[in-house]
């Protein structure tokens, strides 16, 4: 393992940290035997499909997220031993690269502890503060785990529709010439963030992976590059996947998982 720290101002670093990619690998290993019990495969018992078999039919990245989970939690905390940073805060995790057969590499935000004068404290008086927990709480902390436990399972059989993560190429033209910054390759985009121009997301709810066809749409008066500002335009896309959402039950299983309890 290797961390580079980058400070910058406000008392902020970011780490880096590279995970060898045998490392990657086993903890790949270790999301499919601790994932196939609940995964059904035609033929097999559940439990017993071949994990080559099942990252055909759910996409190479089927197990990457808790992979990448299970790496982070391991590796994190000697990361930070190993910056001498005197961190504070929860870190903000983004991975960067993960792919069988190279590193594991992934980044933390933190804020670092700041030089700081003791001031007068003797005699301030603090209000206890009411600490106890309601039902919606709990129910939202449920929702959140569940929520971070979700995987992008790969979509063959239906068109895409609201709230799919689809993988795009697109070229966009006005009045038949293209413009900077509108074409791109193998883009993802969710169905409904309205990450892009008003009316882009809609027009590829329906269509099917290989379809080819044409977007149309008008970009807003006030946007951002002048030479577009109000003008009509046409994306000629092509749809190349479609993976949704899977949140998994609460059950037994789940919290098994993401807990020291059985």
């Amino acid at each position: 393992m290797s961390v580079q720290v980058e400070k910058s101002e406000h008392s902020m670093a970011k780490l880096t940290i590279e995970i060898e990619a045998d490392k990657l690998e086993g903890a790949i290993q270790k999301a499919y035997l601790k994932q196939r019990g609940r995964i059904s495969i035609p033929g097999f018992r559940k439990g017993k499909a071949p994990r080559a078999l099942i990252e055909k039919m759910y996409g190479v990245g089927v197990f990457y997220e808790d992979a990448a989970n299970e790496l982070i939690n391991e590796t994190y905390p000697e990361a930070v031993k190993e910056s001498g940073e005197d961190i504070v805060s929860r870190p903000d995790i983004e991975v960067t690269q993960i792919e069988k057969g190279k590193p594991f590499i992934y980044t933390a935000e933190v804020a670092l502890k700041p030089p700081v004068e003791l001031g007068k404290y003797k005699g301030i008086k603090v209000e206890p503060v009411d600490t106890a927990v309601t039902d919606d709480e709990v129910e939202e902390e449920i929702k959140k785990e569940l929520e971070k436990s979700a995987r992008q399972i790969e979509v063959t059989d239906r068109a895409a529709k609201k709230d799919d993560n689809v993988l795009i190429d697109y070229s966009g033209s006005v009045d038949g010439v293209k413009f900077d910054g509108g074409t791109a390759e193998d883009q993802h985009l969710v169905l409904g963030s309205h990450s892009f121009i008003d009316g882009f997301e809609d027009q590829i709810e329906g269509h099917s992976i290989g379809d080819e066809f044409d977007v149309n749409v008008t970009f807003p008066e006030q946007y951002h590059e002048k030479s577009l500002a109000g003008k009509p335009a046409v994306f000629a896309v092509k749809l190349k996947g479609i993976t949704e959402k899977q949140i998994p039950e609460l059950d037994d299983d789940f919290v098994s998982d993401v807990s020291e309890f059985e």
